[in-house]
């Protein structure tokens, strides 16, 4: 009987991508913590799932390092929510960190495709 190593869930997400998504979600508007989860999970056709767990540390280090601000605010379904936005500081950050996944997925498909 050989070891069993338990396989990673495929939807969780990828250390360091979590921040760049968020970016992403606000960069299309300000956002609470659920909107930014769903919008994440819908535009990958639920293949990323996003935990309470990741997000709400995420976003506290993304508004830590100034790239996004919030406030408090009365969602869609009339209960208060800290709503996010992106800052100039987080846009740059945005653009930096895309290029750099955009880069490193390109090389990683490169060695996949060739073993």
């Amino acid at each position: 009987m050989g070891d069993v190593t338990p396989r990673r869930d495929d939807r969780d997400l990828i250390a360091g991508t979590l921040d760049m998504l968020i970016l992403y979600a606000l960069d299309r508007g300000p956002a609470h913590g659920y909107g930014i989860a769903r919008f994440i999970e819908a535009a990958s056709d639920d293949v990323l799932r996003v935990e309470e767990g990741a997000l709400y540390p995420a976003l506290h280090r993304l508004e830590v390092r100034g790239e996004v601000r919030s406030r408090w605010g009365t969602s869609e379904n009339n209960r208060r929510a800290k709503f996010y936005r992106l800052t100039v500081l987080g846009r740059r950050a945005l653009h930096s960190e895309a290029s750099q996944w955009q880069r490193l997925s390109a090389a990683v498909t490169r060695v996949i495709q060739t073993a």
